[in-house]
């Protein structure tokens, strides 16, 4: 059964990391990850998994599944009961939060052999996932609809959802990220999407750069190259051209302030990374 891509594997591990190597207080627990990839006793010293170097993205990692994990929570307590995962990768919030999860309707939408490799090691690991938990099988560049598959899966376009993308546009071409915009500002009034973007490089601090390229150059030996890069505006006007009530941006400077307010470790998250955060 084929594994994950290397990404989304990584982003799995910096969650651990920050477990780890980071001083308290932690920004999220997430181990989840770490035990369904099962990389070996030597994972850490692979060079993508270097402390020091890796240390603003690992940040970013933990601060994005922070975000959003903050925002399903908001939502499903105002009353929300649909969350829909648009590339979930090995995204654990079920396994976290079973209770909350009991109360909605999860879908998952990734690749079709993505998430039948992580049902087999949820299932091996002995997790026990919620029985309105949904995987949704779809390939984004393939011209098929993402919507009418989640709504062959049970999703109600009669009542709002949480829709989080999160490490997915830079993989994209930008024809199929403004397709998922569309589809996502017909959601029922009152959802959010909470998607996240890379900024171009003109626009990346300087201190970003040297992991940025690796990132980069990872991703492309790995099969899966980055293709797309927004400016903030870029973002604002798509979600505002598709349809949205509101569209905001929430930069990684946002979240810096958000998380790691009063730490003494330098722990910061990179900028390069930033939220469109858009309602309908």
């Amino acid at each position: 059964m084929t594994k994950p891509n290397h990404t989304a594997e990584r982003t799995a591990l910096w969650r651990a990391l920050h477990l780890q190597v980071d001083a308290l207080p932690h920004i999220m627990e997430d181990e989840i990850g770490l035990r369904m990839v099962a990389p070996g006793a030597d994972w850490r010293h692979r060079p993508d998994m270097d402390p020091d170097a890796t240390k603003r993205i690992r940040a970013s990692m933990v601060a994005r599944g922070r975000f959003v994990d903050d925002l399903v929570l908001e939502q499903a307590a105002n009353g929300v009961t649909q969350y829909v995962l648009l590339g979930a990768g090995l995204d654990s919030f079920a396994v976290r939060y079973p209770a909350v999860s009991e109360g909605l309707q999860l879908f998952e939408i990734d690749q079709e052999d993505t998430l039948a490799w992580k049902q087999a090691r949820l299932h091996e690991l002995g997790y026990t996932l919620p029985r309105n938990h949904h995987f949704v099988p779809v390939d984004f560049e393939a011209g098929i609809s993402w919507k009418q598959k989640l709504l062959e899966a049970g999703f109600d376009n009669s009542r709002p959802a949480v829709i989080s993308c999160t490490g997915v546009t830079l993989y994209l071409t930008r024809e199929a990220v403004e397709a998922a915009l569309w589809e996502a500002a017909g959601f029922a009034p009152g959802s959010v999407l909470a998607m996240t973007f890379i900024l171009p490089a003109d626009m990346i601090d300087p201190e970003d750069m040297p992991m940025q390229r690796r990132s980069a150059q990872g991703a492309q030996s790995g099969g899966t190259p980055f293709v797309s890069f927004f400016t903030p505006d870029d973002m604002r006007n798509m979600a505002e051209d598709a349809g949205f009530k509101t569209a905001k941006i929430i930069s990684g400077r946002d979240l810096g302030t958000l998380y790691f307010k009063d730490r003494t470790d330098g722990l910061q998250p990179s900028n390069s990374e930033q939220f469109l955060v858009a309602g309908t």
